[in-house]
Order: C-alpha cells, then sequence, then structure tokens
C-alpha cells in the first residue's frame, strides 16, 4: 500500500513485536517455563507462532507433547508470571513509537493486541507509552482471536472510527490477516524492524 496517500483517521498497533521489542522476553520466559518440564522450544517456531494468544501456544504445546496434569490456564500463567521478571529486557520499536507520538492528541489511537490486558499494560507502562492510547483490545477482550477481525473491529468500534478508515501497524500474519478482514490498511513493521534473537 502507499500509505502517503492513505490518511487515516485513526491507527490501531499491535503491542509486542510493534510497539515494543518484547519477543525476546517473552521467548526467554517460554524456555524457562517449558524447562520445567523436560521441554525445549525452537525460537524458529516461537516466532512462526508470533500473533497467537499465549493460552493458544500452551494448548498447542500440551497437545503436542502430551502433557499430562498441566492445564493450559496453568501453563499461562507460570510463563506469564516469568515474563514479567523479564519486563526490564523490552525495549520500543522507534519508528513506530515515532508514529505514535507524530500522530498522539490529532487523531484517535488504539492498541489491538493478542496479549492480555493486564500484561499490555504493564509492558505499556514500562516504556511510558500507556497513556498515548484511547483504547486497548486485548486478547481477554474478545472470543475469536487474529486471524479474525474482531480485534481490530472492537478497536475501530471502541474509537468511533469505520474500520476502513483505519490503519493497522502489525508484525505478525494472523495480525495482518486481522486487519485486512477488518476492511483497514495494514502496514507490515517486519518490513523495517528485526527483532532481538535470543539464539543464532
Amino acid at each position: 500500500m502507499n500509505d502517503e496517500l492513505f490518511q487515516p483517521s485513526a491507527i490501531i498497533f499491535d503491542c509486542d513485536g510493534t510497539l515494543v521489542d518484547s519477543m525476546p522476553s517473552h521467548y526467554i520466559a517460554w524456555v524457562q517455563t517449558l524447562a520445567d518440564y523436560g521441554l525445549t522450544f525452537d525460537e524458529d517456531l516461537f516466532y512462526a507462532l508470533g500473533g497467537w494468544p499465549t493460552l493458544k501456544v500452551a494448548q498447542l504445546t500440551i497437545d503436542e507433547n502430551q502433557l499430562k496434569d498441566v492445564s493450559a490456564q496453568k501453563l499461562t500463567d507460570i510463563k506469564e508470571a516469568k515474563f514479567e521478571e523479564n519486563l526490564d529486557r523490552i525495549k520500543i520499536i522507534q519508528p513506530v513509537v515515532d508514529v505514535v507520538e507524530s500522530h498522539h492528541g490529532k487523531i484517535p489511537l488504539a492498541v489491538g493486541t493478542g496479549a492480555i490486558d493486564r500484561i499490555c499494560r504493564e509492558m505499556l507502562t514500562q516504556v511510558d507509552l500507556l497513556d498515548r492510547f484511547d483504547a486497548i483490545v486485548a486478547a481477554d477482550h474478545v472470543t475469536n482471536h487474529k486471524p479474525a477481525p474482531d480485534t481490530y473491529l472492537e478497536a475501530a468500534r471502541q474509537l468511533n472510527v469505520p474500520p476502513e478508515e483505519c490503519l493497522v501497524y502489525e508484525d505478525t500474519q494472523p495480525g495482518i490477516e486481522a486487519g485486512l478482514a477488518a476492511g483497514m490498511q495494514v502496514i507490515d513493521v517486519r518490513d523495517f524492524y528485526t527483532p532481538e534473537r535470543i539464539t543464532d
């Protein structure tokens, strides 16, 4: 898309990997969590699952490894607790935050994330961005997650802006599909930013 020609009435940002480079911290948290069950987590697979809610990744892990005596919710809770211990590792993705700062106070801004609300707010607070947004739609606010359009449609609804007038910033294929399915223009952050990797 030619974003120079499209003038959005609102912008909606994914959080992890879009506003903040938090993916290394998420990966470390998963590695630490699964190590307790004698499992490893390939980093390429981790990024391939980008955009999936933690609960969905936890259920996939349980199913594929036939884990017993642990629920997806418990695995999620353990992983999120370990992630919170690594919050100080996250950093802003400057080109995207520059967009936030240049539009803040001029047009409505929202976050549409696969993270749960509490974790999203903690991340945005950590990097002093929470007050820039007029709405946050998180994984615990919708039934159907990305690549379904629900997250972005709900964000547009809360901003009171028609979906076709919204611009989305995303870094995962499910997120991009969600934005397009919502009828929005989408910018792929991966075109200009590569997150830090933990393993070679």
